[in-house]
């Protein structure tokens, strides 16, 4: 019999990592949809700057409660009632962007929106992980970061082409979100509940069901586990001696990656200009069109190498530019944008091991609540950081910004190095084995 983390790749499989990666795609698209669309909308819905600054960052608002939220839920209820329902949820609301009249209205559907996006960034992790073979897990939960970039960036492509179509485009820009999500939504209530989960928590024989009809008799279910009681108090748990260090690795290594990510990527521009860059413009094209290259790069490695060794290279090497960025007065321009670009494509690649790493890190049991409780702290990460970044460009000047990036990502590879461990021939089971010691 073949263990179950090493059934041969089937259908299943294919059409998991398809429901995943489309509803991550949805995800991208949906945050990056409202910044061209509100820009349209603010004259017609009588929108102020705080308005727009509290239209802009509901999604992320509702992002960080869906994820902090939903971890414990899916922990004690299983992934498959989130994953079946939450795109067809966020379609809807989606849809019903398009007849906003008054900023609150707007305000509330995107909080809403915001919130079931959270939801996803927790359960297609987690889900995926769960069933994914362990000789392909790495590669099939990397493709998740490629999904996020590209409909972030699709989202600006259609905002764009939509422009011109007078002063009501901005309605059919936010309404084109709901079209990844409703097309998704059949297959992803198709998809089973993880077996893992069953076998956790006492449904054994709901288990070997799912195995032997998806996978075939000639795969074995997962290990029955002697934790079969669902245990009360998982974010207690996360922060217990026995799990606290790796809900700190991953809470830090989150948010030391996001930080400059965002920082960084979102003022690019603006950053380059300060730093008397000619041909800003171009150099910002080249910065985005390498974190897509540093995407895919990920991808082909994330499975070939020390989960360990890429965390903390990627950290090192990502200082390490920033910090020749921010003491090297005289620059010319080509070695600037080179070592930008270089920043980001690296950043980029380990972004990867967001949707790879995190998830190898919690046992079944704690397994979405960690990745909740991560993600929370790297959206307040990401706020914080990219309200600052301007205000401290303007008030100390731009190398001392680039200064303060290189102390996050160098203490993010001093935690990683000190505490995180080697997870690339990880047996999920094990830590199952290891939770209910």
């Amino acid at each position: 019999m073949v263990p179950f983390d090493e059934a041969p790749l089937c259908a299943l499989h294919w059409r998991l990592a398809v429901a995943s990666t489309a509803g991550v795609f949805a995800d991208g698209y949906g945050l990056g949809i409202i910044g061209i669309a509100l820009s349209m909308a603010a004259p017609q819905l009588q929108l102020d700057p705080f308005w727009i600054g509290l239209i802009g960052g509901a999604s992320l608002a509702g992002l960080f409660a869906g994820a902090l939220l939903i971890g414990p839920i899916c922990d004690q209820w299983g992934r498959r009632p989130i994953f079946a329902c939450n795109m067809l949820l966020a379609g809807a609301l989606s849809l019903l962007q398009f007849l906003a009249h008054s900023g609150a209205q707007l305000l509330l559907m995107r909080l809403l929106i915001g919130f079931l996006l959270g939801t996803d960034y927790v359960v297609s992790k987690t889900l995926l992980t769960e069933l994914s073979p362990r000789r392909l897990r790495g590669r099939m939960l990397a493709t998740l970061s490629i999904a996020w970039a590209g409909g972030y960036a699709c989202a600006y492509a259609v905002g764009f082409a939509l422009t011109s179509n007078g002063p009501e485009a901005w309605r059919w820009m936010l309404l084109t979100s709901a079209a990844p999500c409703l097309l998704i939504a059949p297959l992803r209530m198709m998809m089973p509940e993880s077996p893992l989960w069953l076998v956790n928590h006492g449904h054994g024989e709901r288990s070997r069901q799912i195995v032997r009809r998806n996978l075939g008799p000639g795969v074995s279910p997962p290990a029955v586990s002697p934790l079969t009681a669902t245990r009360r108090g998982r974010w207690r748990q996360l922060l217990s001696k026995r799990w606290r260090r790796r809900t700190f690795v991953a809470c830090v290594f989150f948010t030391c990656q996001v930080i400059p990510y965002f920082a960084v990527g979102t003022f690019v521009a603006q950053l380059m200009s300060a730093l008397h860059l000619q041909g800003g413009y171009l150099g910002g094209l080249i910065y985005n069109a390498s974190l897509l290259l540093g995407a895919a790069a990920g991808l082909l490695i994330v499975d070939r190498i020390p989960r360990r060794s890429f965390l903390i290279g990627s950290f090192t090497a990502a200082a390490s530019t920033m910090l020749l960025l921010s003491v090297w007065s005289e620059m010319a321009s080509a070695p600037m944008i080179a070592l930008f670009a270089l920043f980001a494509g690296v950043l980029s690649a380990a972004s990867n091991l967001v949707y790879v790493y995190l998830p190898e890190l919690f046992p079944t049991d704690l397994r979405a609540s960690g990745l909740g409780l991560a993600i929370a702290a790297s959206r307040i990460g990401s706020a914080i950081s990219t309200f600052l970044l301007p205000i401290i460009v303007a008030a100390y000047g731009v190398r001392t910004a680039l200064g303060a990036c290189v102390v996050v990502l160098a203490f993010g590879a001093l935690v990683c190095r000190q505490w995180a461990p080697e997870t690339r021939f990880l047996r999920l089971g094990a830590l199952d084995l290891e939770n209910a010691a």
